[in-house]
């Protein structure tokens, strides 16, 4: 028997903000919602991965210890624009044939953009 990601959720203080921000920089749309305070964007083209927000009074102390990595054609100019929407660089890294930044969102959450292909 197997497992199938169904979806990746994070833990938000706003999920409306943090879900219409991910909505955004992935191209995808807003899907579903459960209540007020659980949001679902399917990411990218359709059928692509659904992002859950879930909305929590208390913040995740430290580090996230799960984190979306995503791929652009032109990683650096990807970078620029996540930047400019709001996104803060965190580190970068290189390792021999791969290289890939880690940026966080508006709200904290680290992910990792690579380069396509």
């Amino acid at each position: 028997m197997t497992i199938k990601v169904e979806m990746v959720t994070v833990d938000c203080p706003d999920a409306y903000a943090l879900a219409d921000w991910w909505s955004r920089q992935t191209g995808g749309k807003v899907v579903g919602k459960r209540g007020d305070e659980f949001i679902m964007v399917e990411a990218g083209a359709e059928g692509g991965t659904t992002l859950g927000f879930q909305q929590v009074t208390e913040p995740t102390p430290g580090k996230n210890r799960l984190h979306v990595d995503v791929s652009a054609p032109d990683r650096d100019l990807e970078v620029q624009r996540l930047l400019t929407e709001g996104a803060l660089e965190v580190a970068r890294h290189e390792t021999p044939g791969f290289t890939w930044v880690v940026l966080s969102d508006p709200e904290g959450n680290q992910f990792c953009v690579s380069q396509a292909g």
